[in-house]
């Protein structure tokens, strides 16, 4: 079964039997049931939706289905074609649409597609939002539009210069000092919307772009998740080419990972270091991540007096988080810079713009600037847990017998010791134990979680 339905949307692999694929049949179902909770909510007649698509192969027909499907419900739909999740994002408002679907199974793998659904701030709507569109789509209590009432349907092709023109508008984008650098990348944009989305931004930026799989046919030559085994060809090209540094995004764009001028990975969790790091300095405030994300980026605000608070993981979760503090920077350890200057999502295309100009004002090449930040490492364990043991109970008990240390319990158990910390998930589907860690070395990451799984055990 390759259908997953949760509160953020619905994803599933193309194909296959309705209910445990992403079938034809399942995309309307639950195009259905946002169109009718959009309607059930909103005081107006004519309501309007954005949906945009990243490059997968499935993503013309996902997308006819969509837009057919609120047509059907009687919603005018704009269709901004081959998109990136922060575009649409971006778009929602600037239309004053309300509401948008992303077509985009984001890291996943060619065969996956997924709706993400957002609210008229061009923000993912919220968990209980979420639970009422699932339960619309359970019951299957949709009403569609007579012919007379029909949505209407219109494309537009300008989103993408929309996007680009509010980047190079922002105070903190410095167009000047980055055309001053003539700086020379290499760009991995996994074959999809990436391509022809960022060298646009590029170009305005003076910056000279080497295009590696920038052809959005979906046709993944990696896989799409952009980590460091999975870049060998950037990372032998950045060299090759002698550039100043590799730019790698997801096929949705919401994730960017860096590649410096050695061809060594800057590190997923260090794009957004590096970003707070250049914002803070100008702006003393708030930075937030997800609990599972480097505590570098909690350094790095520490030493420019500036306050760090980790949210619950999730985007929806950051994004709270962020408008309760008034944050001035937020985002995720996989790549996620979430601007609130610009908007609440992750984007990788103000991510490009603001890490550019860090560069180019600190006058260093980018392993230089990365040495500038503390050195941590991860680990990612699980253990696999008998049906019958009552995972929230193990929690506590693990809680206990920590007490002593630094504890939350925002999202499953992290504990925070002096010098690393272990962070723990109970899997929502399965009896699991997600273990993350983080401390100075890998071989002492990866024992700190070895460590952890022994104490669950004698705790069982």
């Amino acid at each position: 079964m390759s259908l997953i339905k949760s509160i953020s949307g619905i994803r599933g692999t193309i194909g296959g039997k309705v209910n445990d694929n992403l079938t034809p049949l399942d995309v309307v179902k639950f195009a259905s049931a946002f169109g009718t909770w959009l309607q059930n909510n909103k005081n107006k007649k004519d309501l309007t939706l954005v949906i945009g698509r990243d490059a997968r192969i499935s993503g013309q027909m996902v997308s006819s289905l969509v837009a057919s499907t609120l047509q059907g419900l009687g919603i005018n739909v704009v269709d901004l074609g081959l998109s990136t999740t922060p575009t649409v994002e971006i778009m929602v408002p600037e239309l004053k649409a309300d509401g948008g679907i992303i077509l985009t199974a984001s890291h996943n793998p060619k065969q996956w597609n997924a709706l993400k659904l957002l609210n008229e701030k061009g923000e993912f709507i919220s968990g209980e939002n979420g639970a009422e569109v699932l339960a619309l789509a359970e019951n299957e209590d949709f009403n569609y539009a007579e012919v007379d009432d029909l949505g209407k349907y219109e494309t537009r092709d300008d989103a993408f210069d929309i996007h680009i023109k509010q980047i190079l508008d922002l105070p903190t984008v410095d167009v000047e000092a980055i055309k001053a650098k003539k700086f020379k990348v290499v760009l991995d944009a996994v074959n999809s919307t990436g391509g022809i989305s960022i060298p646009p931004l590029l170009e305005k930026l003076g910056v000279e772009v080497i295009k590696l799989y920038c052809e959005p046919n979906g046709q993944f030559p990696h896989n799409p998740e952009p980590l460091k085994e999975h870049l060998g060809d950037i990372c032998e090209l950045v060299i090759k080419e002698n550039a100043d540094m590799g730019i790698v995004v997801d096929p949705d764009v919401d994730r960017l990972a860096l590649v410096d001028e050695k061809g060594e990975m800057f590190g997923e969790e260090y794009t957004l270091v590096a970003v707070a790091d250049y914002l803070l300095k100008d702006k003393k405030g708030v930075a937030i991540s997800n609990l599972s994300s480097s505590r570098a980026l909690r350094d790095v605000a520490k030493n420019l007096d500036s306050e760090y608070f980790a949210s619950a993981v999730g985007e929806v979760n950051v994004v709270t988080l962020m408008k309760e503090k008034n944050a001035v920077i937020g985002g995720e350890g996989n790549g996620g810079i979430i601007y609130p200057e610009l908007h609440y999502g992750r984007d990788s295309l103000v991510g490009v713009a603001l890490f550019l100009t860090h560069l180019a004002k600190e006058n260093k090449t980018v392993s230089e600037l990365r040495a500038t930040y503390p050195s941590y490492f991860m680990g990612k364990k699980k253990i696999e847990l008998t049906p019958d043991i009552d995972v929230d109970a193990l929690l506590i008990k693990v809680q206990e017998e920590y007490k002593n240390e630094e504890i939350s319990t925002v999202d499953g158990v992290k504990i925070d010791f002096p010098e690393n910390w272990v962070h723990l998930r109970k899997s929502n589907t399965e009896p699991i134990i997600r273990i993350y860690t983080e401390a100075f070395s890998q071989e002492e990451a990866d024992k700190l979680g070895d460590d952890m799984i022994a104490k669950i055990r004698s705790l069982i």
